[in-house]
């Protein structure tokens, strides 16, 4: 599970529809382009589809090549090499002062940690944690995995922190490119280890 709260700031790529879901309740869906800066290479943006409850009344504001930002919970969906962006929106401003584009916000991760946990002293000498954990989902008989690169500054290893362990972290989102592969990290604030609890059909 990746969920991320986040404020993203962008440019709508595809004009506003309103739907109904199978509830029969309206809701409004359109989409963002962000540019995710390049560590090494060329700038990437991504597609972000967005969805809002109700019916937007304004949707002539909703012009393709506006500004906008949006706030509300981001998750990714990989099927192949391809990864989506859905964010699923709690408020759109649509009177944007920045021209930058960002995506800004706190992930809240549960997964498996890889095969490497590494501890590490930056150029000031402070000690840090690094390392790669993995949350998986199951599409038809398959399993798609997404890797997620966790940097834990000023933080001791935990006896619990091993490799092939289930984890539960908080912490600052960061998107980045390096070599046209996007790269999903995350700054810790609070981890502990995450026990799945056995399913109970009674509770």
């Amino acid at each position: 599970m990746i969920k991320c709260n986040v404020t993203v700031c962008g440019t709508i790529s595809k004009a506003v529809v309103v739907r109904t879901n199978n509830e029969n309740k309206a809701f409004t869906a359109f989409a963002v382009n962000c540019m995710i800066p390049a560590r090494n290479g060329i700038d990437k943006t991504v597609e972000i589809s967005v969805v809002k409850d109700g019916e937007e009344y304004n949707q002539a504001d909703y012009t393709v090549g506006k500004r906008v930002e949006i706030s509300g919970v981001l998750t990714f969906k990989k099927r192949g090499d391809n990864l989506y962006f859905n964010l699923s929106a709690s408020s759109v401003n649509l009177t944007v002062a920045s021209n930058e584009d960002s995506i800004k916000g706190e992930m809240h991760f549960r997964g498996k940690t890889g095969k490497n946990i590494e501890e590490k002293t930056d150029k000031k000498g402070r000690n840090f944690l690094q390392f790669s954990a993995f949350s998986a989902e199951k599409v038809n008989d398959c399993f798609e995995y997404l890797w997620v690169r966790f940097l834990g500054f000023d933080r001791k290893r935990e006896e619990w922190l091993q490799p092939q362990t289930g984890i539960e972290a908080k912490g600052e989102l960061e998107l980045s490119v390096y070599n046209d592969k996007l790269n999903i990290a995350c700054k810790v604030s609070e981890m502990s280890e995450y026990v799945k609890q056995p399913y109970n059909p009674n509770n």
